[in-house]
């Protein structure tokens, strides 16, 4: 079993706490891509939070993609260009909107390009995100938002105890129509029922003709199991939470301690 196709997610995996890549990571992912490897990075952060990483990485040819939303858009990680895609519309904006001010906690929503809140005390958590991705944040209120607009995710946020409560309300009936998960303690991410990053390496690997056999996927949180479970080899990295740990083929070690290059290392370079 060869591998051709390496999925990584970012934060928590491919990057350390200081949200930099390592250079024993990074001489890792070059050599996977000299023996023609794709390497394409799987994130729940919009396209314009991915791209420094390209371009460190050198991932920026025409052949070279990039998963973004947690899986509802593949694009093209020259220019973020999209090639396959599933996402959500203005009803199902209002649906999590009017949810999310009944539950007490922070909403946020993202099309393309930029970051919405309808909350005019906006949530240190949606700051976060648009400081640490790079993405523009504009306060819209409902009635100024374009109902023409479709969302590759939406969001609620807030302190884990705030947000636990609200999750643990949230009806079944929402729950069986969205795919709906955690990306973080502050962080419940919604997205369109076919969604998750196990769809979007499916998608890809389709588009590029890989065997799911021939994927190796690297992860730590909630968001990352569809496509460690989807893999033919699925790692999680040694700081992963426990449930991960327990559907992956593989442990490595922590992103503290180069374990993306330790997997490729062991399923790619030295197999």
């Amino acid at each position: 079993m060869a591998i051709e196709l390496i999925a990584i997610d970012m934060d928590g995996t491919l990057l350390d706490p200081q949200h930099q890549i390592t250079p024993a990571v990074k001489q890792a992912i070059a050599a996977a891509r000299r023996k023609g490897v794709h390497v394409v990075l799987a994130t729940g952060r919009p396209y314009v939070g991915v791209q420094d990483y390209l371009r460190q990485l050198d991932i920026q040819g025409p052949g070279d993609f990039c998963i973004t939303y947690n899986g509802a858009l593949v694009l093209r990680a020259v220019d973020g260009a999209c090639i396959l895609q599933e996402t959500l519309g203005f009803e199902d904006y209002l649906h999590f909107e009017q949810m999310a001010r009944e539950f007490g906690v922070h909403f946020q929503a993202f099309d393309f390009d930029t970051l919405y809140t309808p909350n005019k005390d906006i949530g240190k958590y949606t700051i976060h995100e648009a400081e640490m991705t790079g993405i523009p944040l504009k306060y819209r209120s409902v009635e100024e938002m374009d109902r023409q607009m479709r969302f590759p995710k939406v969001m609620m946020i807030d302190e884990p105890e705030l947000l636990d409560s609200a999750i643990a309300r949230i009806p079944e009936e929402t729950r069986a129509r969205y795919t709906i998960l955690k990306s973080a303690p502050y962080y419940l991410e919604i997205l369109h029922k076919n969604v998750d990053k196990g769809a979007g390496v499916r998608m890809l690997a389709e588009h590029l003709g890989v065997a799911r056999e021939n994927i190796m996927t690297l992860g730590d949180q909630a968001n990352d199991t569809a496509m460690i479970e989807y893999a033919g080899v699925g790692v999680a990295m040694g700081n992963a939470i426990p449930e991960l740990k327990a559907v992956a083929q593989f442990v490595t070690s922590a992103n503290t301690e180069d374990g993306v290059a330790r997997a490729i290392e062991k399923f790619v370079l030295n197999a």
